[in-house]
C-alpha cells in the first residue's frame, strides 16, 4: 500500500497549497474586486472541500491507526486469510510518512507482539522488499533463540506448550491438507495458539535452527509454524521497518464472526 500513502501525502500537499492561497491571498482579492462565490475556480474550490478531510485521513493513518488486509496464511490461527486488521501506529513510536522516519519514541516491541512490518527483502534483488508483512516478535536485541521440533528456546529456556488437539493445515496456502497439532504457546505474557505439520514435530523441519538478534533488530515467526516466511529464512528485521501492532480484527467478508476479535 506504498502508493496509496504517497497518492494521499501528495493530494493532501497539493489542496493544501491551494486551500492556504485562498485563505489567506485570493479570499482578499475577490473580496476587494466583489467577485461572487461562484467565480472561485474549480481547482480552489476543490482543494477548500477536500483538504481537511484529506488531512484528517492522513493523521489518523499516519500516527492513530492503518488498516491492513491479510493476504496469506501465515499467522494461523491467530490470523486467517481475508481478515482486515487494524494497526497501532504509535506503539513504537511516531514516523513521518512516506519516509518513516521516526520523531518520537513512544515505546518498543515486546515478546508476542504481532507487528505489521515492511519486509527487508532476502537480498537487493528480492521484488517483494519493502511490502507490508505482518509475523509475531519472538526475538528482542540479544536474544538467542532456538527453535526445534515446534518448541521454542528463549536464551536457553524452553518455552512451555498446551496441547489443544489434532489439526489439518494446509500446506502453503493452496496446497494438500497435512495431520497437525494446535498447541497453546507461553511467549512472554503472551499465551498464543501455534499450529505445526505433525512429521515437522517428529524430524524437525526446514525452520530449525539457532539464532542470535544482534542489537537494533528482531526475529520475527509467523503462528503457523511451518507455513511461514520469516526470520529463519530472510533474517532478522531491523527496527526502522516496524510499522506498528496489530490490535484488532475490524471485519472478515468470509467470517463475520471475527469482527471486532483482539489480536493476543
Amino acid at each position: 500500500m506504498r502508493w496509496f500513502e504517497i497518492a494521499l501525502v501528495s493530494l493532501t500537499a497539493i489542496t493544501a497549497v491551494f486551500w492556504a492561497l485562498d485563505k489567506f491571498v485570493w479570499e482578499k482579492r475577490r473580496a476587494n474586486a466583489s467577485l461572487l462565490e461562484q467565480d472561485v475556480p474549480w481547482y480552489v474550490d476543490y482543494s477548500n472541500s477536500f483538504f481537511p478531510l484529506l488531512l484528517v485521513i492522513l493523521l489518523l493513518r499516519s500516527f492513530i491507526a492503518e488498516p491492513f488486509r491479510i493476504p496469506t496464511g501465515s499467522m494461523i490461527p491467530t490470523l486467517k486469510i481475508g481478515d482486515f486488521i487494524l494497526v497501532n501506529k504509535f506503539a513504537y513510536g511516531l514516523r513521518l510518512p512516506v519516509i518513516h522516519t521516526k520523531v518520537l519514541a513512544l515505546g518498543e516491541p515486546a515478546r508476542g507482539d504481532v507487528v505489521v512490518f515492511r519486509y527487508p527483502g532476502m537480498g537487493v534483488d528480492d521484488p517483494d522488499a519493502g511490502i507490508d508483512f505482518v509475523k509475531r516478535v519472538v526475538g528482542l536485541p540479544g536474544d538467542t533463540v532456538r527453535y526445534e521440533r515446534g518448541v521454542l528456546s528463549i536464551n536457553g529456556q524452553p518455552l512451555e506448550y498446551q496441547p489443544q488437539g489434532d489439526v489439518q493445515i494446509r500446506a502453503g496456502d493452496s496446497g494438500p491438507l497435512m495431520d497437525g497439532k494446535l498447541m497453546l504457546e507461553q511467549l512472554g505474557q503472551v499465551a498464543h495458539q501455534v499450529q505445526n505439520f505433525d512429521i515437522s514435530l517428529e524430524r524437525g523441519g526446514m525452520g530449525d535452527g539457532e539464532f542470535v538478534v544482534p542489537a537494533g533488530h528482531y526475529l520475527m515467526m509467523g503462528d503457523n509454524r511451518d507455513n511461514s516466511l520469516d526470520g529463519r529464512f530472510w533474517g532478522f528485521l531491523p527496527e526502522e521497518n516496524l510499522r506498528g501492532k496489530a490490535f484488532l480484527v475490524w471485519m472478515n467478508f468470509s467470517d463475520l464472526s471475527r469482527i471486532g476479535e483482539k489480536i493476543r
